[in-house]
């Protein structure tokens, strides 16, 4: 099957899209790439790959480990338009996520808005994961004029976690955690029919591996899974996998 990961040109998270697409493939399917215009590999948050500050918070070696050989994978390095996608072509659709400045022109793009409402339409197995979410909650349905996310159960990133990173790191960094004003906990549930459609997911921050799900949290609402951050990403690419399968 054909799976579609879009991306900006620049400050992805390393580890929402390098698992996904390493779990992705090692099953036998087919991954395609998107940005904005196309033609150029993207690139992650390079910040993720050394550390964030003092070598803390970056991506863990296993999934830089799969980005280093995402870099080589011919989809990657010359990923499609935006723009040229059609919705028809792919059996699934990832949105991930990413918080540095880079992640505004993918987050905010209305051309990419529109073709993940054409993929939505066709409920076909959709997943979004931290910042990615954002995408889902900022896109319209047409028939109703509301997100396309009004009527789900789902997760992102919590506010929780979006504060504290902020808080340990604004000293040195700025608003290097803040995407923007506004906590994406906040503008997803707005987005909903109902506050208690969000679910916020277990308050630690162990993160989740290849063998190990314990500490992961996923939302899964018919076709749609979310995830909360990296550490939920292998048993949310599990979980994908399952729909895709279905």
């Amino acid at each position: 099957m054909k799976v579609l990961i879009p991306l900006p040109d620049r400050d992805f998270d390393t580890t929402e899209v390098a698992v996904p697409w390493r779990l992705l493939t090692e099953a036998g399917h087919e991954v395609t790439f998107a940005t904005e215009a196309g033609g150029s590999a993207p690139s992650c948050d390079p910040r993720l790959l050394t550390g964030v500050i003092f070598g803390q918070l970056g991506a863990d070696p296993e999934p830089i480990e799969f980005y280093r050989k995402l870099e080589q994978d011919a989809a990657f390095r010359a990923p499609l338009a935006w723009s040229t996608l059609r919705a028809d072509d792919y059996d699934g659709l990832i949105l991930p996520g990413g918080h540095a400045p880079g992640m505004r022109q993918y987050l905010g793009s209305p051309v990419l808005q529109g073709k993940v409402a054409e993929f939505w339409a066709t409920s076909r197995p959709v997943g979004a994961i931290c910042h990615g979410v954002l995408v889902l909650a900022r896109t319209t349905d047409p028939a109703t004029g509301q997100s396309v996310l009004r009527d789900r159960r789902t997760t992102c990133l919590p506010k929780f976690m979006e504060r504290s990173a902020f808080l340990a790191t604004a000293w040195r960094l700025g608003r290097y955690y803040r995407t923007y004003p506004a906590y994406v906990q906040d503008e997803v549930v707005a987005a909903l029919a109902a506050p208690a459609q969000f679910e916020v997911g277990p308050r630690g921050t162990k993160r989740g591996t290849r063998t190990d799900d314990g500490p992961a949290f996923v939302v899964e609402d018919g076709n749609y899974v979310s995830a909360r951050w990296p550490g939920d990403a292998y048993l949310f690419a599990k979980r994908f996998l399952a729909r895709l399968s279905a």
